[in-house]
C-alpha cells in the first residue's frame, strides 16, 4: 500500500511539474492571444458581408429579384458601418481611461436607464429602416423563397420558436 501512495504522489508530482516546463520553454509569441482577436470576424461588417453572401446564396436571389435585394444588402451594409464605428470609438474610449490609468466610474441607475433609452431608440430606427427594405424583398421573392427568408430573417436564436417554446405548447 506504501508503494501505492507514493507512485501516486510521484505521478501527480510528474504532472504538475510538465505544464510548468513547457509553460517556461513556450516563446513569447506562441502565448495565446487575446480572445476577441481570436474570432473569425474582428468588426461587423466583416461578418455582415459574409452573411449577406450566405442568405443571398439561400434565397437564389434572381436577376429580376437583384433591385430589391441590392437595397436590403445597402441597408445593412450601411448598419454595419455604423456599427463599427461605435466599435472602434468605444475601443478608442476604453483604451483612453486605461492610458489615463483612471478607474471607470459606474454608471448611476438614471444613466443606466438613459443608456438604455437611446438603445431602444436606435434599435427600433435601424428596424424601421431595415422592414422598408425587407418588405418589398419579401414580397419579390417566390413562395420557395419566402419559406427560406422565413428560417433566415428570424431573429438569432429564435428559428421557427419563439424563446425556445414551440407555438401551441407550454
Amino acid at each position: 500500500m506504501r508503494k501505492t501512495i507514493i507512485g501516486t504522489l510521484a505521478t501527480l508530482s510528474l504532472a504538475a511539474a510538465v505544464p510548468l516546463a513547457v509553460a517556461q520553454s513556450a516563446t513569447p509569441s506562441a502565448a495565446p492571444q487575446r480572445a476577441h482577436a481570436q474570432h473569425a470576424f474582428r468588426m461587423p461588417s466583416e461578418r455582415s458581408e459574409a452573411r449577406l453572401a450566405y442568405v443571398k446564396t439561400a434565397l437564389k436571389i434572381t436577376d429580376a429579384q437583384a433591385s430589391q435585394w441590392d437595397a436590403y444588402a445597402n441597408v445593412v451594409r450601411k448598419q454595419a458601418q455604423f456599427a463599427d464605428q461605435r466599435m472602434q470609438e468605444h475601443r478608442a474610449r476604453i483604451e483612453q481611461a486605461k492610458a489615463a490609468g483612471g478607474e471607470r466610474k459606474r454608471p448611476t441607475a438614471i444613466e443606466r436607464l438613459e443608456r438604455r433609452q437611446q438603445f431602444l431608440t436606435t434599435a427600433a430606427a435601424r428596424s424601421g429602416e431595415l422592414l422598408a427594405v425587407q418588405k418589398p424583398l419579401y414580397a419579390a421573392l417566390s413562395p420557395e423563397q419566402q419559406r427560406v427568408a422565413d428560417e433566415l430573417f428570424a431573429p438569432r436564436g429564435h428559428r421557427g420558436s419563439h424563446r425556445g417554446m414551440r407555438h401551441g405548447r407550454a
